[in-house]
């Protein structure tokens, strides 16, 4: 069998192999409330064979979504409709995951296939519109020009309100029947601008040398792995470098890693960038050295990311290689949600138990295509 498709596990979770859905922004929640869009959206992956299906990133406070239209987990409302994906998910052989996330300064920007916000004031009600002024370490814009808000910096009391938050959002993801919660520290939103010297100018506990610019992200992690259940995984994405020599770097994420591991973190989802001055060349598999680097010197498992998807070949190496041990897809999946069950054929496996039992009819077509093969091999 591959390492791919290898049946794993993390703490008492069990995943049917080593795929996973990283979290995908769609832009289509109103008030924060999971809707049909979402089931849809998250159901088909399972269905696909993949073994981790992890939501988008869930704000934990409504200032803390990146745009009106995220998913949220502020309120006990929103419960039943994010339980209702958790027992589809499960259902069909699925573990479900959610990233909790808090924008910080990057949030209450617009939609990004509008490009601005442009709805009429006919159109807002309809679209749950809002906006709001966002947080950040400091009062400093993330970016002039580019539909990004000035933010309030946090006192004492709202970083308090902040870990507070991520506590109540662990709490609800646990009664919605999640099996994981992912903290999303990457992406130059809130806990990666304390993290990184490109946003985080604070002069307090929070700001001026790593390990006080650290110290959120620890806070966070330390009080959600207290109220989340022990015998559930609690990870961690970050941008393991903010790829700009002035910013976060591998080895920062590294010293940081260790810190996460001996709070009872199980794994990191290592991507990076997120602040407009970082710049990398994107190509297929990109970001796995950053993976390779966290595994090694952190000893924690790590999941890759980045354009991944494209041999499945390339991304059983990634594991055989031991930078990994996990690949999480994303437009990958959006383009096909079958990924899971095609990539397992292709890596040599036969048998079709990642297929749902409604999906028959492939197992069919395949011995007919098969049969055909043979026939004109004959000929």
């Amino acid at each position: 069998m591959s390492l791919l498709f290898t049946p794993t596990a993390l703490r008492r979770l069990k995943l049917r192999n080593r795929t996973v859905i990283a979290p995908m922004c769609q832009y289509s929640a109103r008030d924060g409330f999971a809707n049909d869009w979402h089931l849809v959206h998250l159901g088909r992956f399972a269905m696909g064979g993949f073994g981790l299906v992890i939501t988008e990133a869930t704000g934990v406070t409504p200032e803390g979504r990146i745009s009106y239209a995220d998913l949220g987990i502020w309120k006990d409302e929103h419960i039943p409709g994010l339980t209702r994906i958790v027992d589809f998910l499960h259902a069909q052989g699925a573990a479900a995951g959610i990233q909790l996330a808090h924008a910080g300064r990057k949030a209450s920007t617009p939609i990004p296939w509008r490009k601005g916000f442009d709805e009429t004031e006919e159109e807002k009600p309809g679209v749950g519109f809002q906006s709001w002024t966002p947080v950040g370490p400091t009062d400093e814009i993330h970016a002039e020009g580019k539909n990004f808000t000035k933010p309030t910096a946090l006192d004492a009391a709202g970083i308090r309100n902040v870990i507070e938050a991520f506590v109540a959002g662990a709490l609800r993801a646990n009664e919605a029947g999640f099996d994981l919660v992912e903290i999303h520290a990457a992406h130059g939103y809130l806990l990666n601008q304390f993290l990184s010297p490109l946003a985080n100018k604070r002069t307090d506990n929070y700001g001026g040398s790593r390990e006080n610019r650290m110290r959120l992200v620890l806070e966070v992690t330390q009080a959600v792995r207290a109220v989340w259940p022990a015998d559930k995984p609690v990870i961690v994405r970050l941008s393991v470098s903010d790829n700009d020599p002035a910013g976060w770097q591998v080895e920062d994420s590294v010293v940081l890693a260790r810190e996460l591991k001996a709070l009872g973190v199980d794994a990191i989802d290592c991507s990076s960038g997120g602040f407009d001055s970082g710049a990398i060349r994107s190509t297929p598999g990109y970001q796995v050295p950053f993976s390779a680097a966290l595994r090694k010197g952190a000893d924690i498992p790590t999941m890759a990311v980045g354009l991944l998807g494209g041999d499945p070949a390339a991304d059983e190496a990634v594991l055989a290689n031991g930078d990994a041990d996990f690949i999480a897809l994303a437009r990958a999946a959006l383009d096909d949600p079958n990924w899971a069950v095609h990539a397992r054929h292709a890596l040599g496996e036969p048998g079709y138990e990642l297929w749902p039992n409604q999906a028959a009819r492939v197992r069919e077509r395949d011995r007919w295509l098969k049969q055909r093969e043979f026939a004109e091999q004959d000929t």
